[in-house]
């Protein structure tokens, strides 16, 4: 089913630097295409005459009934992948069935079931559809926080904006600023199907306004600095968790502010660790100190600074944000 190599058409299709939306931009689950409902995680047990074998699968909605797929082998990332092997397939929907097709074998994908018939009497079985869920969905702020945004108002917010559904809109930046912090966010990106890369998908979060962690549709890619869950020209996530579009995600974060003595020296760089869904994708990461990251509306200095979401064109949406400030 699944090609071990890395197709050129398929890094042109997927990966391009930069992109511009040019599709629809689906901000409602319940209002989308026929392809939605196929795309998404599958998983389980490819068996043969030597070998079982645990599987996972994310399928790509590409527009038009359009599919591409990613193969890992021992479960899903960061639930069993073995960081390691990785196959890639396309496929094409026609009368309610996906086939892809790949070096390893066909695999049809109808009424959430991928069924994997091996090549060359390879392993074959049956992938059922799964959907997994941050475990800090919905988690309630301590008692000394500060609550950004709980759905009533973007009062604390500039530029703060709300959706009929009660969801913050992108492209705006928190009144109250911080030095180090903890903070949980959960967003929601849009799916669109028919754009590519940074076209797809694409905002960020700035801690103190200068240090951001991309937020974009990766889901399915590879895991750069630049996609979702990097720290925007500085770091790679150590795995790429992103979940389908229009899933609910979350970040939680600890950001250690910068360091200065008392004649404004810098005298330690600031750091961060992130888990994206529950998992850490950066541990304590060090970041750079005299400068900030790419587009970042806040020079580097001793000042304490907001929290940032980047407008870049796509109807990202947020929810449930709240900082506890640190010593």
């Amino acid at each position: 089913m699944l090609s071990r190599a890395v197709t050129v058409a398929f890094l042109a299709c997927i990966c391009p630097v930069t992109a511009q939306a040019k599709g629809p931009a689906y901000t409602d689950p319940d209002k989308t295409d026929a392809d939605f409902a196929l795309q998404g995680e599958y998983v389980g047990q490819l068996t043969g005459a030597d070998e079982t074998v645990n599987l996972g699968v994310q399928v790509i909605a590409l527009g038009e009934g359009k599919f591409e797929s990613v193969a890992y082998v021992g479960g899903l990332p960061g639930a069993g992948w073995n960081g390691e092997e990785r196959f890639r397939a396309s496929g094409q929907l026609k009368d309610g069935v996906v086939i892809l097709q790949g070096d390893e074998g066909r695999g049809e994908l109808r009424d959430g079931v991928i069924s994997i018939t091996g090549a060359d009497g390879g392993p074959s079985g049956e992938l059922k559809k799964t959907v997994r869920k941050s475990p800090t969905l919905g988690q309630a702020p301590p008692q000394n926080a500060v609550v950004l945004f709980d759905g009533s108002s973007a009062d604390a917010w500039t530029d703060g904006k709300v959706t009929d559904d009660g969801l913050l809109m992108q492209g705006c930046t928190s009144k109250q600023t911080f030095g180090s912090h903890q903070l949980h966010i959960e967003f929601r990106l849009p799916y669109q199907p028919e754009d590519r890369g940074q076209g797809r998908g694409n905002s960020g979060i700035y801690f103190q306004g200068r240090y951001e962690v991309q937020m974009l549709d990766s889901f399915g890619l590879e895991g750069k600095d630049n996609e979702c869950g990097g720290i925007y020209s500085v770091a790679e996530p150590s795995v790429n968790m992103c979940l389908p579009p229009l899933a609910w995600q979350t970040y939680d974060a600890e950001f250690a502010a910068a360091k200065y003595d008392d004649a404004g020296k810098l005298v330690a760089n600031p750091r961060i660790t992130v888990r994206h869904n529950g998992v850490v994708i950066h541990n304590d990461v060090e970041l750079p100190g005299e400068r900030n990251t790419t587009a970042a509306p806040v020079k580097a200095g001793p000042e304490t600074g907001p929290v940032y979401l980047q407008n870049h064109g796509n109807p990202v949406r947020y929810r449930n944000i709240w900082v506890v400030p640190k010593a």
